[in-house]
């Protein structure tokens, strides 16, 4: 079976930029891509009003998944585009429909005035329940935002890709993650920028006060380990050009600055299974309400 880049559609300016990027990255893989509209039910005496009536269900259930597909197959060509409509909640239906896909791609909404992104609950919760890759999409995403400026400063789509980047936790680096940053970076024909954030355990901080080759040491062996990490996969990819960064810091920090520079942030999320319920992580929470570029949230175990 083939599997399909699936993007959740609700009508909104930040659902139709994902739809714009899952189209774009659908012909990047050659797949299919499938639009999946939820509609949520009412309870029955508001299913009666006149603004909820049979006239407004069929607008959003059929009209606007059916118009941003033709639209889709005309700025795609070559891009094979379907719809679906599911009923019931949106975060579960669009967890069940990611489960057969290569990908999901949602949208996140630009909050007027602060320097950030709303993903909202029902993104929240995709990302935290599926084991597929979720891909979140910022309003007023174009094409041109993922490539580098022309000779006149002017970003556009006809120029090289940015370089990828990806988050990566030295103590804990998964395959899926790094495999998942390496292709993104090959099939757009780009840099793969590597990143690991790392702070001192509390037990350091005096020490350091008291002596700086303490810290010099630490940061050497988190350039080393690092690069240990990835030497096999550079081997597996010598046509991705990789550079390591392992800044001191806040990990989320030195990842949403970085943010600013690429066309893609990949990081990964530890599946969790407890009583205390699922959760993303700092890092991946930072990234999903600041990085200015769309982020890609990898489960691993």
């Amino acid at each position: 079976m083939v599997r399909t880049v699936v993007t959740g559609l609700d009508g909104s300016a930040e659902s139709r930029a994902a739809a714009e990027w899952a189209a774009r990255e659908a012909k990047l893989l050659d797949r299919p891509l499938k639009i999946v509209h939820v509609w949520e039910p009412v309870p029955e005496p508001m299913a009666q009003a006149p603004l909820l009536g049979a006239e407004t269900h069929q607008h959003w259930t059929e009209r606007v998944p059916r118009e941003a597909a033709e639209g889709l197959r005309l700025r795609h060509p070559g891009v094979e585009v379907t719809t679906q409509q599911l009923s019931g909640s949106p975060a579960d239906a669009l967890a069940e429909a990611a489960e057969d896909a290569e990908l999901l791609v949602l949208g996140s909404r630009g909050l007027s005035g602060i320097g950030g992104f709303m993903i909202g609950s029902v993104g929240l919760s995709v990302v935290a329940h599926t084991t597929r890759p979720v891909v979140l999409v910022r309003a007023g995403e174009q094409a041109a935002d993922e490539h580098e400026s022309d000779p006149a400063g002017i970003p556009s789509a006809a120029t090289p890709y940015r370089p990828v980047l990806l988050g990566l936790d030295v103590a804990h680096p998964d395959d899926t993650v790094i495999e998942f940053a390496f292709e993104a970076a090959a099939r757009r024909r780009t840099s793969l920028r590597v990143v690991h954030g790392w702070n001192l355990p509390q037990y350091y901080v005096y020490g350091l006060t008291a002596d700086a080759r303490l810290h010099d040491e630490i940061a050497r062996q988190q350039a080393a380990t690092l690069a240990e990490a990835l030497r096999p996969w550079r081997q597996k990819y010598p046509d991705v050009e990789v550079t390591e960064e392992t800044p001191f810091g806040n990990p989320g920090v030195r990842l949403i600055d970085a943010a600013a520079e690429a066309s893609l942030v990949v990081v990964g999320r530890r599946i969790r299974r407890s009583t205390l319920g699922t959760h993303i992580g700092p890092v991946v929470h930072a990234l999903l309400h600041h990085a200015t570029a769309p982020v890609a949230v990898v489960a691993h175990n």
